[in-house]
């Protein structure tokens, strides 16, 4: 099996912080990818805000926030175990993110020899 990484992407910061409703759905999806034996790591705790990154970019260019070009940031991850990327998206499908206007980046995590 592969590992992939579930980039968590948001545009809205003020949804990042969900109701007990929201957090409970999300960890119901979190446990039906681990009762599957599936889940490497839970990335153990949501990243903050925009306001809170700075980008650094080649010649020693520092910026504030993510990425000046686009209106969306990474609110957290996780990375799972597939057979390969079109099963690592199937995992993503249900996730309630979704629902609140995010979308989820998957990425095979490459293993150094």
């Amino acid at each position: 099996m592969k590992e992939f990484t579930l980039i968590f992407r948001m545009s809205d910061f003020s949804k990042v912080k969900p109701s007990p409703e929201q957090m409970q759905e999300r960890m119901n999806w979190l446990a039906g990818i681990a009762s599957q034996n599936k889940l490497v790591d839970k990335g153990n705790s949501l990243l903050p805000g925009p306001e809170s990154a700075k980008t650094v970019r080649s010649n020693d260019v520092v910026t504030d926030g993510p990425y000046t070009e686009i209106k969306e940031f990474i609110v957290g991850y996780v990375i799972v175990k597939a057979e390969d990327i079109d099963e690592a998206v199937e995992m993503t499908k249900s996730n309630p993110i979704f629902k609140i206007g995010g979308n989820i980046e998957v990425r095979e995590v490459l293993k150094r020899d």
